[in-house]
């Protein structure tokens, strides 16, 4: 069987991308937003991008842009605000029915793909509705009501190479029932005879991912520079592939005060923990801020996996070694995005509140670090594809033999008939 992947919600295109790299044909994307359709054109030239609100797309415009090449794997990562688990002083949880969730359903509806995943945040597992009822049993009804097998089950993506502890729910509907749809853990976290032991190869660390990058301080880098320094190991290597140069590769312009901030900080502290003199001033004054978050700008430890790249990582962490934050690229790399993808728009845009304020609401779109953190890792939807194309083709391969083995008791049968018919006849 070969996949013909539709992404809904499909941002930059991480999902995609690991689809892609089982073998996957990418028939096409629907996503609302203007830079990151940018970024999934400029990667997957040869898919059908549709920028725009899903939910003002009509079934006659979804079936004219996708019928006549229909896909047989529909992705999609419907926003979590929806099921109103993101905000935890929400009291009244909405029912994911009435959320960009039905979308996804529509689409399955539609198009009647053999097999629809979906991915989301661990939380929405233990979410109910204001009625009591679990989220994640009403998503696993909705897809059984339109025809699928559904298993779910919360995987994380050091398990598949990532080197960023990242948990991620993942939603597995099959019209044909597979037993185990989750690919099995191919990486382990540890020491040399952890893995040796265990026979898998070591989680690469966040330094193993980054280390043969550019390096640059604070406010220098750019969109597009040359290597300096060969690839120190296997995954180095892998994501580079055949690129030529480093692209998304520019630091942040932080000011001399945020630069010392940094330096005063070892791995593990936070903005938390720098001397008062350092800690973050109230905006547009020079009193100390009663706000300072534990979360913000920690400096991360270079022998482990990363934290979770989110969204908003630009400002969640530090270089292990030099006194800035993450640039785009290592952001990428530490998703396990290629060298060779690129992503386009802003590097980092202000707040939605201040553009709306300052009238700048055409810059109100995704930038690169946000396409970023939102992506699915693609080594770990690689493992998800790969192991998921293994078992449909069993169970092909299985309804091939059972169809065989009925015909041959079949045939038996009316040999049996014919030699009693024939000994009844003589007698």
């Amino acid at each position: 069987m070969k996949f013909r992947v539709l992404d809904t919600f499909a941002g930059a295109g991480g999902f995609s991308l690991g689809f892609q790299l089982a073998g996957a044909d990418l028939v096409g994307a629907i996503e609302i937003d203007s830079w990151a359709c940018d970024t999934f054109r400029y990667n997957h030239p040869e898919a059908k991008v549709i920028q725009s609100d899903i939910t003002s797309l009509t079934d006659e415009e979804i079936l004219f842009h996708f019928g006549n090449d229909r896909p047989n794997v529909v992705l999609g990562g419907p926003p979590c605000q929806g099921f109103s688990i993101c905000n935890k002083n929400n009291g009244d949880p909405k029912d994911p029915r009435n959320s960009l969730f039905e979308e996804f359903i529509r689409v399955g509806r539609l198009l009647d793909p053999e097999v629809m995943i979906m991915e989301n945040v661990p939380n929405l597992i233990k979410a109910k509705t204001e009625s009591g009822e679990l989220v994640v049993d009403i998503i696993v009804n909705e897809l059984k009501k339109i025809g699928y097998f559904v298993k779910y089950k919360i995987l994380e993506a050091t398990d598949y190479g990532v080197p960023q502890i990242r948990k991620r729910l993942v939603v597995i509907a099959t019209k044909k029932e597979i037993s185990d749809p989750f690919p099995p853990k191919t990486h382990v976290i540890g020491e040399q005879s952890d893995f040796l032991r265990v026979g898998m190869p070591k989680c690469p660390t966040l330094w193993e991912a980054i280390s043969d990058l550019p390096e640059i301080e604070a406010r220098q880098g750019s969109e597009v520079q040359p290597y300096t320094k060969p690839p120190e190991n296997q995954y180095q290597k892998t994501l580079r592939g055949k690129s030529s140069q480093v692209h998304n590769h520019k630091a942040m312009n932080h000011s001399s005060r945020l630069v010392e901030r940094f330096a005063s900080m070892v791995w593990g502290q936070s903005t938390s923990d720098v001397p008062d003199h350092l800690k973050p001033l109230k905006r547009n004054s020079t009193e100390m801020s009663d706000k300072v978050y534990d979360q913000n700008n920690r400096r991360m430890f270079p022998h482990k996996p990363c934290h979770t790249i989110a969204a908003s990582f630009y400002a969640n962490f530090v270089h292990p070694h030099k006194n800035r934050n993450f640039t785009a690229r290592e952001g990428a790399r530490i998703q396990s995005f290629p060298d060779t993808y690129v992503f386009l728009g802003k590097p980092t845009v202000v707040s939605k509140k201040l553009l709306g304020r300052e009238g700048r609401t055409d810059e109100s779109y995704l930038c690169q670090y946000n396409q970023i953190g939102n992506a699915v890792p693609p080594l770990m939807a690689n493992a998800i594809a790969e192991h998921l194309l293994k078992c449909i083709e069993d169970v092909a391969c299985l309804s091939t033999e059972t169809i065989l083995s009925k015909k041959k008791i079949t045939k038996q049968n009316i040999l049996v008939e014919y030699q009693k018919n024939t000994l009844q006849k003589s007698a």
